[in-house]
């Protein structure tokens, strides 16, 4: 079969390329054709866009980039009609993918799978109307969203989460800190991570004030989790005369190898917590007590980081809008890294959320869900 995915950042990337692992297994003729990264692209078939050029975030870089983001999106329509796929596979990322749904199926009269829903349970409700029309199947890795579309009558499937898969399966399992720190020329001290967010702008609202955060914990060494697709000068920017290292394509190496870590929210909070590093969330947000005003009265949720929301309660202190500061973020620091009883009551956490993540194996189960599904004569 012809399959064409569309994953625009790099977590969708990376679970892209694991669920096309996942097809070929299923269906050895498979073919693709995508827009997506190098991830992806290792896996085989034809890379026509990549999501370096795609990545706009926030309500200016999308308005000032409103062109190149509508000549990315008929570039998109006009090569899946030119491809004419067995199916459409989008992967998160809402504001595009839900346009190409529509046009999909209304013009194509293709069948569009969605795997990894975009997060309507935070807020935008009103996109369920979109899934009704326009999609097909839709694969969740969260293990609270099937009761959460079961209230809105739209029948989901879990499938696990990939990341558990990407952590159980990586190629580092067996490093040891020595290794490590020899072959990225690093101290003999021990680390925290730095992972400020795959996005140049978080990047930029982040990585000052966690570089001020850390300072002054002296017997550690720290280290930035360089983002795909980002240049190291851009980093260089920003970290001064901070005594600080980058690793690049080495998230997963630096977190097995690290004692606590300051993480943006989104998916790297879920993959720290299943390496069992302590960390403190943070996010750094215009007009702050506007965006707490926000969060409070409008959106559905309690947290922003998915340790706390797969969990149902605070396991990380979650710094963002108005709680955001280098003195609460140090303050926070400290308390994971000298206070045991803290840190042990956070590494329970995780252990509850790693439980009811489930087992390893998500990308195969919904690759094999998928297959067996087109299979299947209408």
């Amino acid at each position: 079969m012809k399959y064409y995915l569309i994953a625009g950042e790099a977590s969708g990337d990376l679970h892209a390329s694991n669920l096309m692992d996942g097809l070929k297994k299923e269906d050895p003729h498979a073919e693709f054709r995508f827009f997506g990264g190098d991830l992806m692209s290792a896996k085989g078939g034809v890379l026509v866009k990549h999501y370096r050029d795609m990545a706009f975030m926030g309500f200016m870089p999308v308005l000032l980039n409103l062109k190149t983001i509508l000549r990315n999106m008929k570039t998109c329509e006009e090569d899946i009609k030119l491809y004419n796929p067995d199916v459409v596979i989008l992967i998160d990322y809402p504001g595009f993918n839900l346009k190409i749904a529509k046009f999909v199926k209304t013009v194509l009269n293709i069948p569009v799978y969605y795997y990894i829903s975009p997060k309507i349970w935070a807020w935008k409700q009103y996109r369920i109307k979109s899934f009704k029309k326009y999609v097909d199947k839709m694969f969740c890795i969260l293990p609270f969203e099937p009761d959460f579309f079961r209230k809105l009558n739209y029948k989901v499937t879990y499938v696990g989460n990939p990341s558990v898969d990407s952590v159980a399966n990586r190629t580092c399992a067996n490093e040891t800190f020595a290794q490590f720190i020899g072959e990225n020329q690093l101290q003999d001290k021990p680390v925290i991570a730095l992972l400020a967010g795959s996005r140049r702008q978080e990047i930029k609202d982040n990585l000052p004030t966690m570089l001020d955060a850390v300072s002054g914990f002296t017997e550690f060494q720290y280290v930035i989790a360089g983002a795909p697709g980002i240049d190291p000068g851009y980093y260089k920017e920003y970290i001064g005369n901070h005594k600080a290292s980058i690793v690049f394509d080495q998230t997963y190496r630096l977190l097995q190898q690290s004692k606590a870590a300051l993480v943006t929210s989104g998916t790297a909070t879920l993959e720290t917590a299943l390496f069992r590093v302590p960390q403190v969330v943070c996010y750094k947000t215009p007009v702050k007590k506007l965006v707490r005003f926000v969060f409070t009265h409008f959106f559905h949720i309690k947290y922003i980081s998915l340790v706390n929301l797969i969990a149902d309660k605070t396991v990380v202190q979650e710094l963002f809008a108005d709680s955001f500061s280098c003195q609460a973020i140090r303050e926070e620091l400290n308390k994971i890294i000298r206070v045991e009883a803290y840190r042990n009551t956070m590494l329970e956490g995780y252990d509850e959320v790693i439980s009811r993540l489930g087992s390893p194996g998500a990308s195969h189960r919904a690759a094999r869900y998928m297959f067996e599904s087109l299979s299947t004569p209408k």
